[in-house]
């Protein structure tokens, strides 16, 4: 492969189209100012790069972006990948990622609003994320010890699992199909609402009115911790193993907890079983 090394590049598509390259301690910023600098590329490695202008890789084939940092300029960085691998790397302009497919992400930073949306065959470890509406839209998801700090997360995906993961985040999982959860800790409000098909195993979950609306929903030796007017109009069969503040109008289904400080059962359509210890 060709390599470029301890240049600096600003112009408009500065690298368009190039194949079999190697961008090593490179740096993308400057007066001119230009856009998409490695634009219809293919089998492009970056190294140790610094990119702060806009829409660095579009429209790339065969990626691998190793230890490079993308600043808060560098907006909307990848749109229209296949075949991306990145490790050791700082994400940090909005829009970092979408429309991709088959992505490996690995020990990186990312800080990142509308991340990941309409993307498919995503695979996270060992990352820390900040940023609202991460992952929208997106299908066959892969996390494992990853963190994420944000509102309105993982809305409309199907087909993923997470494990060994921590969210702090609102309205999360709306809407979503077919989703494992295993040995998280979920903490925000509103979790689940509207989704099909999620399981909960060995989680902790926290926050008000969590998993409403929901089908199909399965929790297993999950804690709910300071959760209220939870499962309302909602599928469930849970195993819970801590008491939850209060329960409301399960519309089907059984749900096994040691206490409820609260059960509203008010409306004739919530036929939920509520089995307690007491």
């Amino acid at each position: 492969m060709k390599q470029i090394s301890d240049t600096t590049f600003d112009a408009e598509r500065a690298l368009y189209g190039e194949k079999d390259l190697i961008v090593h301690n490179c740096n993308f910023q400057g007066e001119a100012d230009g856009e998409s600098a490695l634009k219809e590329c293919r089998n492009i490695v970056a190294d140790n790069c610094h990119f702060a202008l806009r829409y660095p890789f579009w429209h790339n084939d065969n990626v691998l972006i190793e230890t490079c940092e993308m600043t808060s300029t560098c907006r909307a960085a990848l749109w229209y990948c296949d075949n991306v691998k990145i490790s050791g790397s700082q994400l940090f302009g909005i829009k970092a990622l979408r429309e991709c497919k088959e992505v490996s992400i690995q020990n990186c930073k990312i800080s990142s609003s509308e991340f990941g949306w309409f993307c498919n065959d995503i695979h996270v470890n060992d990352v820390s994320a900040e940023g609202e509406y991460f992952m929208m839209r997106s299908c066959g998801l892969n996390f494992s010890n990853f963190s994420l700090a944000g509102k309105y997360s993982f809305q409309y995906i199907n087909n993923a699992v997470f494990e060994n993961c921590t969210f702090d985040t609102k309205d999360a999982f709306w809407h979503a199909k077919n989703i494992i959860v295993r040995n998280c800790t979920i903490k925000g409000e509103y979790l689940g609402w509207y989704s099909d098909g999620i399981t909960f195993e060995n989680c902790k979950i926290s926050g008000t009115q969590p998993l409403c609306y929901c089908k199909n929903l399965i929790l297993k030796n999950c804690e709910m911790i300071d959760c209220d007017l939870s499962f309302e109009k909602s599928d469930v069969h849970a195993v819970l193993t801590s008491p939850i503040l209060s329960i409301k109008n399960p519309l089907s289904g059984t749900i096994s907890v040691p206490s409820v400080s609260e059960i509203i059962m008010n409306e004739p359509w919530a036929k939920g079983k509520i089995l307690t210890a007491n």
